[in-house]
């Protein structure tokens, strides 16, 4: 009988052994590719002026265009629900190569259909996202993809991205795999998708940029994608050190670290917009210019509000620093660029005083892990607290495309180093 039970117990042995291999083989194929944001933009609810009417999406097509960064070979597109408050129902959605960026017209011969858990519909709950399956198609690095879907019936709260500096195409009844549209509707929004994944190798990751309407970018070229972060993500290609890295470009116009503005505030989206998207490393933080000027909108405060306001931001900057790192991203500040003389904002002597305190404590070592200086590149240098008159759009808040140009091409390539 021992001898039994010891033979028992050494092909026991063997096959564990034997399981634990084949696990850690499996485990090694599984980690070979990852999957990496190569597009993406923040989802809010579209403000009334934004959104579609109900009749316009009853029964409707909807075809948008978006510029990726990083190549692949497999896709799989995220779409959203995430501010919807019933269950959304896609019929059927496509995707296709575009023959322009500012056109609804598609190479027919690129089109192919997406699948949700296998079937070609999909019903998304509210509040939630949905990934399609993965597909075999061929990304080109910085080429522009097409993702049409059809909508039996309305949401009745949408979600999307009014800022999307595209042009969306949308036409009634199920036309996803039309060649082009004869006369859509063209929107200047982006509705219900939310990112655009490829499979990489498995050093491969995506950057998150977070921020408001300066990283969203206003004032920028409509289908021009002259972005700060297009810019990156250009750059990045460039390199044969970076081509593997996406940009998720997370920016809301309008958007508060402290309070809702135009979307949710930073805080707030934190886990949806910077800890969601696929095959994050980096953070790139750009926020705080409109909790800055909202404080005196209204007319000069207190000095002790000035200060605590300081307090709060700093504070803000701190949690995202600390959930950042608990997730294992490095987490890169940007400094607030100048905006005295603002339109809208009309910053006096105390609010600046308050930006060049906040941007101190950004620079000083041993709170973010790398700082970009982003004021240096585009403030005047004979008066640092305006924008420099070529890189302001003519508000003397929001950078020109050549002040994105430049806020771009000022990012040390090396913070991205593995």
């Amino acid at each position: 009988m021992k001898f039994i039970n010891k033979n028992l117990a050494h092909l026991a042995l063997s096959v564990g052994l034997a399981l634990t291999a084949t696990c850690l083989h499996v485990q090694a194929a599984d980690h070979s590719q990852v999957w990496i944001g190569t597009w993406g933009a923040a989802q809010q609810i579209p403000e009334p002026q934004n959104a579609l009417p109900s009749k316009d999406l009853d029964d409707a097509t909807v075809r948008q265009i978006f510029h990726v960064s990083v190549a692949g070979q497999k896709l799989r597109v995220r779409i959203s629900n995430a501010f919807g408050n019933a269950r959304l129902h896609v019929t059927a959605a496509h995707i296709a190569r575009p023959v322009a960026a500012d056109s609804p017209a598609i190479d027919p011969a690129s089109d192919r259909a997406l699948s949700f858990a296998g079937a070609a519909d999909v019903v998304i709950p509210a509040g939630a996202d949905y990934l399609s399956d993965p597909i075999d198609y061929p990304v080109g690095a910085l080429s522009n993809l097409a993702v049409t879907f059809h909508l039996d019936k309305a949401p009745e709260v949408e979600t999307g991205h009014p800022g999307s500096r595209a042009t969306s195409y949308v036409v009634h009844g199920n036309q996803v795999a039309a060649a082009s549209f004869a006369t859509p509707e063209k929107v200047e929004h982006w509705y219900q998708v939310a990112e655009v994944d490829v499979e990489g190798a498995n050093d491969a990751g995506s950057i998150v940029t977070l921020g408001d309407s300066i990283t969203d970018g206003h004032a920028s070229t409509p289908n021009g994608n002259d972005r700060w972060p297009d810019v990156l993500a250009k750059r990045l290609q460039a390199t044969s050190a970076t081509r593997m890295i996406g940009v998720v470009n997370k920016g809301i116009g309008g958007n508060h670290l402290l309070s809702d503005g135009l979307g949710p505030n930073a805080l707030a989206r934190f886990d949806r917009d910077v800890l969601a998207p696929s095959g994050v490393h980096w953070l790139i933080v750009l926020e705080g210019v409109n909790d800055l000027g909202g404080l005196t909108i209204n007319g000069d405060v207190p000095a002790a509000k000035h200060a605590d306001l300081e307090h709060q931001i700093i504070a803000a900057y701190q949690q995202i620093i600390d959930r950042a790192h608990a997730r294992g991203l490095r987490v890169i500040g940007g400094t607030i660029t100048p905006f005295v003389g603002s339109d809208f904002y009309h910053p006096g002597a105390q609010t600046e005083a308050d930006r060049q305190a906040i941007n101190a404590w950004i620079r000083k070592p041993g709170h973010f892990d790398a700082v970009i200086d982003f004021d240096a590149t585009v403030r005047d240098p004979h008066q640092p607290d305006r924008l420099l008159p070529a890189y302001d759009c003519g508000d003397h808040l929001h950078p020109s495309p050549a002040g994105y140009k430049a806020m771009g091409e000022t990012i040390p390539l090396s913070l991205f180093t593995r």
